[in-house]
């Protein structure tokens, strides 16, 4: 509450410009105004309203969602290159200093009660009541659900529109990881530089969160040098970053059920899925290989499977057993693969730790497979754990709430294919809130990826999005922007965002911070290491062609000499 009495009681600033009347829409006005400077979309400002309960003045904050030019300098002034418009103007009457007026339309978003958010008070301002540009204070004081010391703060960058720092944007983490979130961007805009920013606010003192990243392309591992930075050290707590690279990820093969199979198996007939859920099926009933059978049983079990007896009382293997053996037999080479090696887990997740599975190296369909089963472990691990089925030290033990990042989602969760991830992402995201359980997916198409899925993700990092397909499927997945501000997606330089949903009191236009560690997603300069590649060539080429020279007897090369 002190937080509103604060915010009200503000002295308001000069006010620049003056309410003409109700806008297109119920919750929006318009005003006039000459000021050109601070009218931009995306900016917030305010009327005051006097309450009915204590008779006190209300800021209504608004934000700017369009303005038109309604009065100008005539077109001719401008017209002749020779002569200044400020003396044509003069000498028509014209004050040169604010020649223009501007109408403006605003967007109510209403008077802010901690608890409570923002409160809409259903009420238009009067015509020539006075508008009012919000200050730094009082905006810091309402768009953040969080103070930068608190536990569970996360400060991701500051108010796109205000002088840099002027106006921090913290974010609430307790909502961001409950609720699920997405960053959506176009390549190079800085999408995976805000995912790290994000994680690295997760480790900070404040946070400890128990983190998990699924990167396909290794860029996450530059987050290894927020060692020893004092920022991310109190009280005895140092936070892990514990990198996994393909070579050390395993998957315990008999973890993996029918419809794993399949996605690892592509293009089997319906024969030979028949044969395979047959041995599949009796593999996990069996006593002893239940819980440690390879893919060497699993090859037995589809022979057995598929082999029957003829008319003599022989048996007879048929063609789909062959077959499934034979793709079975090449898959057991893989490395990703293992009878007992396993990623548990409780070996994954710890408060204060940010696994991160490296999986550049891996085929699609298996990092389809990885991805799901870890998924899956995990949240049945949330889930007995939560209702008590879980003992300490088990594989399916994991007493505090867990945070998993997903890049590159669509591969994951395609929107028009079918994809082994998709149910397992949607039964967590729908659920996971319940047993603590949160998700981040990061996209560069977001036209692309599964829309029940992203429409799960109640706070989203908007970037630089200039593709008209996946700028519509925002519209209809990504309703808490706000159209105003998806209409300044194309526009949006790299490092820009705008955050909305759960995790801020209101949507914002930010400008990410610095990182603490380094990038590790940097965009190759091709014209610098083509220059590299020439002159290490060319100075090569000068070796070779010098050492048989230096190397070589020196010839003495003699004249005919005539003697008379």
């Amino acid at each position: 509450m002190a937080s509103s009495v604060a915010a009200a009681s503000l002295p308001p600033t000069a006010s620049i410009g003056t309410v003409k009347g109700p806008g297109e829409q119920a919750n929006q006005y318009v005003f006039i105004t000459a000021e050109n400077h601070h009218v931009r979309v995306g900016e917030f400002v305010y009327y005051q309203l006097r309450s009915p309960l204590d008779d006190s003045l209300q800021a209504i904050l608004g934000k700017i969602s369009g303005l038109r030019l309604i009065e100008h300098l005539p077109d001719r002034i401008f017209a002749d290159v020779e002569t200044s418009p400020e003396a044509i103007a003069a000498l028509i009457g014209f004050t040169y200093d604010h020649p223009e007026l501007y109408e403006v339309t605003v967007e109510v978003i209403g008077y802010f009660q901690p608890g409570l958010g923002f409160i809409n008070p259903r009420r238009a301002p009067d015509p020539g009541a006075r508008v009012y540009l919000a200050e730094d204070q009082r905006l810091q004081q309402v768009l953040n659900r969080r103070r930068s010391d608190d536990v569970g703060a996360a400060h991701v960058g500051s108010l796109l529109l205000r002088d840099r720092d002027a106006v921090p944007i913290i974010l609430d983490v307790k909502e961001l990881v409950s609720t699920h979130m997405a960053i959506l961007a176009g390549t190079g805009s800085g999408k995976s530089y805000t995912a790290g920013v994000l994680i690295e606010e997760l480790l900070r003192p404040q946070n400890r969160a128990a983190v998990l990243i699924f990167d396909p392309h290794g860029e996450y591992g530059t987050l290894d040098g927020l060692r020893g930075n004092p920022i991310f050290e109190a009280d005895g707590y140092r936070p892990t970053i514990k990198v996994l690279t393909p070579a050390e990820i395993r998957i315990r093969i008999s973890s993996l059920n029918f419809y794993d199979l399949l996605t690892l198996l592509p293009q089997t007939t319906e024969r030979q899925q028949a044969v395979l859920e047959k041995a599949v099926n009796s593999l996990r009933k069996h006593k002893t290989l239940r819980d440690r059978w390879d893919f060497g049983h699993l090859i037995e079990a589809v022979k057995e499977a598929d082999t029957t007896e003829d008319d003599e009382g022989n048996e007879v293997m048929g063609p789909s057993a062959q077959s499934l053996s034979w793709r079975l037999e090449r898959l057991q080479s893989s490395p990703y693969f293992h009878s007992w090696e396993h990623l548990i887990p409780r070996d994954l997740f710890e408060p204060g730790q940010a696994t991160i599975l490296q999986m550049n190296e891996i085929p699609q369909e298996q990092q389809q497979v990885i991805c799901t089963v870890i998924l899956n472990q995990s949240y049945t691990a949330r889930i007995n754990t939560v209702r008590g089925g879980a003992t300490e030290g088990a594989e399916d033990h994991l007493p505090y709430p867990i945070f998993a990042l997903v890049e590159e989602a669509h591969r994951f969760a395609p929107a028009h294919e079918p994809s082994r991830c998709k149910q397992i992402l949607r039964t967590v995201l729908s659920e996971g809130r319940k047993f603590g359980f949160g998700m981040g997916l990061i996209t560069q198409r977001p036209g692309k990826i599964d829309s029940d899925i992203l429409s799960q993700c109640m706070s989203q990092f908007l970037m630089r999005i200039v593709n008209p397909v996946d700028q519509e499927s925002l519209k209809h997945g990504v309703e808490a922007a706000g159209r105003d501000l998806l209409q300044e997606l194309p526009s949006l330089s790299r490092g820009q965002v705008i955050i909305s949903g759960a995790c801020v009191n209101t949507p914002v236009l930010c400008q990410v911070r610095t990182r603490y560690t380094q990038h590790g997603g940097e965009t190759m300069n091709a014209p610098e290491e083509w220059q590299k590649h020439f002159q290490g060539t060319q100075a090569k080429d000068r070796e070779i062609a010098i050492a048989p020279i230096a190397n070589r007897p020196v010839a003495v090369r003699r004249r005919n000499v005539t003697i008379e």
